[in-house]
């Protein structure tokens, strides 16, 4: 799973998103085995699809999320995978007000992609300026929203 995982954010962080889609599926052929790996590829995956135009095949990606997920170390990916279905608020996911430098990073790109994806490119840009602000650039979200901004979405 993190070979097809890291392959998959690699082709994202390039903005191939079409390799990026690829490597995901794979990744979810073995993303199964737990809820950790489901959440955290599924948002990953759920964002290229997103991307790439692919609104229904995106969705169908959010049929396994549910509210109540034996998640232990992506809470931060099940949050967003819950806003993405609409079941949490881009607010409730990332408050700029009590967020750390990791969570604002994490949450950021996230929530800043769904502005993104959604047509809300200003805030998009305003939520990944914040991110790049802070000290995390070893996130993945930190990285992306560099590389983002770098690219100019």
């Amino acid at each position: 799973m993190r070979l097809w995982y890291h392959l998959g954010l690699a082709y994202y962080l390039q903005g191939d998103f079409a390799r990026a889609r690829d490597a995901y599926r794979e990744g979810m052929k073995v993303s199964t085995v737990n809820d950790d790996m489901l959440v955290a590829t599924s948002d990953w995956l759920y964002m290229t699809l997103r991307r790439l135009k692919r609104d229904a095949d995106a969705r169908q990606v959010l049929e396994p999320i549910k509210e109540r997920m034996d998640v232990i170390e992506n809470t931060a990916y099940h949050q967003r995978l819950l806003m993405y279905k609409g079941l949490r608020s881009p607010e409730s996911v990332l408050n700029l007000n009590t967020a750390d430098d990791t969570q604002i990073a994490t949450q950021g790109y996230g929530v800043g992609n769904w502005y993104l994806v959604n047509g809300d490119r200003q805030k998009a840009r305003e939520i990944f300026e914040k991110v790049i602000a802070g000290r995390a650039w070893p996130a993945f979200g930190f990285i992306a929203a560099e590389a983002d901004l770098k690219r100019g979405f």
